[in-house]
């Protein structure tokens, strides 16, 4: 196995680790807003009790799974998928789709969301942003960091989703599965 050969894999290896570890604790929060979303309900309509910060921190956690968990569903392919010629070509064929996908939609998109979103977020924590509501949670600024973290990892899984195709599209396919 060439030195390149052996890189490669440990990168899309490191990249890999750092999305499944990312996706696998943040969809701890999916049981976290069950949780608190039940605690709401029983506080609202048995004891007649409600929290701004509580209902908000609901829509925090739904907007991290979502954010942070977008690497993760990528690695998985659990993303969308408009297949209407892809399933049936040949395995080469595919890698070379996912190559062409990834280094001419995914990373250019996720590159713009970081250029797009940068001034957005950088205001956000210039002021330090907080809820809008009356009692609501502190630290807006940094949920809305979590656009740029979404779109660093997208980058991450679409560099190491690149490499794996392309080192499938050259041949090594049983090598890098």
């Amino acid at each position: 196995m060439s030195s390149s050969l052996a890189i490669s894999k440990r990168l899309i290896y490191l990249i890999e680790q750092i999305n499944e570890w990312t996706g696998k604790s943040v969809a701890w929060l999916t049981l976290a807003m069950v949780l608190t979303t039940f605690a709401i309900v029983i506080l609202r309509y048995t004891f007649d009790i409600g929290w701004i910060a509580v209902q908000e921190s609901v829509a925090y956690m739904h907007a991290l799974v979502f954010m942070l968990g977008a690497g993760y569903t990528l690695k998985h392919d659990g993303h969308v998928r408009v297949d209407i010629f892809y399933q049936r070509c040949s395995v080469k064929t595919k890698a070379w789709v996912d190559c062409l996908g990834a280094l001419l939609l995914l990373l250019p998109v996720s590159v713009f969301i970081i250029w797009s979103s940068w001034d957005y977020v950088a205001d956000s924590w210039h002021i330090q942003e907080g809820s809008r509501n009356s009692g609501g949670l502190p630290g807006l600024y940094l949920l809305k960091s979590s656009i740029i973290v979404m779109a660093f990892l997208l980058i991450l899984q679409g560099f190491a989703l690149f490499l794996r195709n392309l080192l499938t599209a050259i041949g090594y396919q049983e090598e890098t599965q």
